[in-house]
């Protein structure tokens, strides 16, 4: 005698009550198109077709459901700070004048150079007495030595003429003037210029051989 299981039993029990389920059902849909009742009852079949397979499936373990999401508490939203590069012109620094002070050089030494000594005014031309003595004097026998002064300009020019000294004989005196008069003279010198000078120059009147002269 076969043994069974009362698992298998109870198995075996839902699959002949499924038979007969399936098996009324298709009496009722060949008796529903029969009678003209197929078109009412087309959804009532398949509904209970569809509640008879469902019914008969074992149902599967399905996965646990998610937890539950907080939707009061939000993540943080972490912001990022973009990168902006700001160039600011920076001016460049002015260039650096290098001055090089070189030493001047020393100052050349100084030369002190003596000025020349000075001059008298030296006659250039000497006239000749003999042309100015007076005839009056002459005849009268009158000699006589008569000093003039003269002074001259920086050019050596005369500017004036006067007696001195008297030969005590106006004619003689007269006539030495002239004989001044008649010089000419290179200008006296004071440091290497000319400048204006004056000077005595003696006038003799002789009657002997010898003739008249400056004496």
């Amino acid at each position: 005698m076969a043994y069974y299981p009362q698992g298998s039993s109870s198995y075996f029990s839902r699959r002949a009550g499924a038979l007969v389920g399936i098996l009324a059902l298709h009496a009722l849909v060949i008796w529903a198109f029969i009678s003209g009742f197929a078109n009412n009852g087309v959804r009532y079949v398949q509904t209970i077709l569809q509640t008879t397979v469902i019914q008969t499936e074992k149902p599967k373990d399905l996965p646990p459901p998610p937890p539950p999401v907080d939707l009061k508490e939000r993540p943080p939203v972490q912001v990022v700070a973009p990168d902006i590069n700001i160039t600011v012109p920076v001016e460049a620094p002015p260039p650096i004048a290098v001055v090089t002070t070189q030493a001047a050089p020393p100052p050349p030494p100084v030369i002190h150079v003596a000025p020349p000594p000075g001059t008298q005014m030296s006659p250039t031309f000497r006239p000749d007495v003999q042309d100015y003595y007076p005839e009056t004097s002459r005849r009268n026998n009158e000699e006589g030595r008569t000093t003039v002064k003269i002074c001259t300009d920086v050019k050596g020019k005369i500017t004036n003429v006067e007696v001195a000294n008297s030969s005590g004989h106006p004619l003689l005196d007269d006539a030495a003037v002239k004989v001044g008069k008649a010089y000419r003279f290179k200008p006296a010198t004071q440091e290497g210029h000319a400048v204006e000078s004056c000077a005595t120059l003696p006038v003799r009147f002789e009657l002997h051989a010898g003739g008249a002269g400056p004496g």
